[in-house]
C-alpha cells in the first residue's frame, strides 16, 4: 500500500506499469525513477533484477563512482530502421547518475565471447520532466565489423566478409512518445570476400535483357521513383536513411523506404525479403560489396532486368511488352513515368490499375517531376502526358 500511494501517478504525470510480486501497479514513471536513483534507495537495488520487455535486468551499485549500473544479458533491442522483429544483444550495460532532474551515464553493448576491447560504448545524457524524459547519447566510433558483430553475430557472410570502415552514432529519443532522430557517421566502409563479382556475367530469368541506356526515358524514370543519389553513393544512402526514419514516425506507418537500387537489387538477388534486422544487415554488405565489384552501370543494367512489375513479372523489358505492347527502349515518356511508378508497390499498384483504370497520379505526378536531364520543355510535355494518361489495364495472366 506504501508504494502504491507512494508511486501513483499524479495528475498529468507520465504513468506506467510495474510488476512487483504478484500485483501489477500503476506508476508515476519520473518519480519512479527519482526514488531508484536516490542516494538512498539505489545502493539498496544492489543485487536485485527486473523483469523488463527487454530482457532481465540485473542492478548493481558502483559505490567508487557512485552509479547504479543496469546488465541485460541477453537484451531484446527495437530498431525501426532495421526492420520489424526485435534483434538480440549479447549484452548491454548502462550506468546512470542524477542529479536533480539530470540523469547521465554510460552504455556499452559487448558482443558474444569478445574480450573488453570489443565492446561499442558511449556517454549518454537526459532531462527528467513530469510529462517524459528526453535523453541524448553519444556513441564512439567502432568498427563496423565490430557493430555486426554486436547486432548479428549469427550471419554466415561474418565467416567470410572483410569488412572495414567506421561507425559513431549521435542520437535523441523523447519519451513516452518514443519519437527519436539518428545522425551515424560512417567512415570509409569496405566489404570483401562475398564473391558478388560473379554477378558480372549473371543472366536475368526474367525474359529478354532490355539494354537501356543510362539516358533512357525508363531508365531515368526508375532513378527518379526509386533512388534519386544512385550514382553518388557508395551504396547505402545516409541523408535517405536519416529521412526515412525521421518521416516514417509521424503516423506511425512506413510510408518512405531508405534502400537504394543496390540494396534493393541484394534483395532480389540474394538475401529475399524478410523485414528482419539480420536481413536488412547482410543486405548492406552485399551492396556495398556489389558497389566495389560491379560498378553503377552493372548495378543498373541488373535491377532493371530483374526489378519485380506486379503479377508475377519481372524485368523491365517483360514489363514493357506485356503492360504496352512495346520494347522497353521504345516507350513513350508517360509510359516510363508509369511503369516507374509501379516499382513502390508493384502489386497493389497493378491491382489498382485493374480496378480503376489509373494508378496513384501523386507519385506519377511526383516521378515525373523528379526525373533529371531533361529540358523545360521536355518536363512539360511529361507532365501533361502523364496527368492525361490512361492506360488499358492489363487483363491477369493465368
Amino acid at each position: 500500500m506504501i508504494v502504491k500511494f507512494g508511486l501513483a501517478p499524479a495528475a498529468g504525470e507520465w504513468a506506467g506499469t510495474v510488476k512487483i510480486g504478484p500485483w501489477r501497479l500503476e506508476v508515476g514513471v519520473p518519480t519512479a525513477v527519482r526514488l531508484a536513483t536516490s542516494p538512498w534507495l539505489a545502493p539498496r537495488l544492489d543485487g536485485h533484477s527486473l523483469d523488463t520487455r527487454f530482457g532481465t535486468v540485473h542492478f548493481a551499485w558502483k559505490d567508487a563512482g557512485g552509479m547504479l549500473e543496469m546488465r541485460c544479458a541477453p537484451c531484446s533491442v527495437e530498431i525501426p530502421a532495421l526492420g520489424t522483429q526485435p534483434i538480440q544483444v549479447e549484452g548491454l550495460v548502462a550506468t546512470v547518475r542524477r542529479d536533480g532532474n539530470t540523469l547521465a551515464g554510460t552504455i556499452a553493448a559487448t558482443p558474444r565471447n569478445a574480450g573488453a576491447d570489443a565492446v561499442i560504448q558511449g556517454q549518454w545524457e537526459g532531462r527528467l520532466a513530469p510529462k517524459g524524459l528526453q535523453l541524448s547519447a553519444d556513441i564512439k566510433d567502432a568498427p563496423i565489423a565490430r557493430w555486426y558483430a554486436v547486432l548479428a553475430p549469427d550471419l554466415p557472410e561474418l565467416q567470410r566478409a572483410r569488412i572495414g570502415g567506421t561507425l559513431a552514432l549521435r542520437g535523441h529519443i523523447a519519451l513516452p512518445e518514443a519519437t527519436f532522430a539518428v545522425i551515424p557517421t560512417v567512415s570509409q566502409f569496405t566489404v570483401e570476400g562475398l564473391g558478388t563479382e560473379a554477378m558480372l556475367g549473371a543472366r536475368t530469368s526474367c525474359g529478354a535483357p532490355s539494354k537501356l541506356a543510362n539516358d533512357s526515358w525508363l531508365t531515368r524514370a526508375v532513378i527518379a521513383a526509386e533512388d534519386q543519389r544512385f550514382f553518388t553513393h557508395p551504396g547505402y544512402d545516409l541523408t535517405e536513411i536519416v529521412a526515412s526514419i525521421d518521416n516514417n514516425q509521424k503516423d506511425g506507418q512506413t510510408k518512405r523506404g531508405g534502400s537504394t537500387l543496390t540494396q534493393q537489387l541484394a534483395k532480389m538477388l540474394v538475401t529475399g525479403s524478410d523485414r528482419t534486422a539480420e536481413r536488412k544487415l547482410r543486405e548492406l554488405l552485399y551492396a556495398v560489396e556489389m558497389e566495389q565489384t560491379l560498378g553503377k552501370a552493372r548495378i543498373l543494367q541488373l535491377y532493371l532486368d530483374n526489378a519485380p512489375w506486379g503479377g508475377n513479372l519481372c524485368g523491365a523489358e517483360a514489363a514493357a511488352r506485356r503492360y504496352f505492347k512495346r520494347s522497353a527502349r521504345n516507350l513513350e515518356p508517360a509510359q516510363a513515368v508509369w511503369l516507374a511508378a509501379m516499382l513502390h508497390k508493384p502489386q497493389a499498384v497493378l491491382e489498382q490499375w485493374r480496378r480503376d483504370g489509373r494508378i496513384d497520379p501523386d507519385r506519377t505526378k511526383w516521378v515525373a517531376e523528379s526525373v533529371r536531364g531533361i529540358s523545360r520543355n521536355q518536363r512539360e510535355s511529361l507532365l501533361k502526358g502523364v496527368a492525361a494518361a490512361r492506360f488499358t489495364a492489363p487483363e491477369a495472366v493465368p
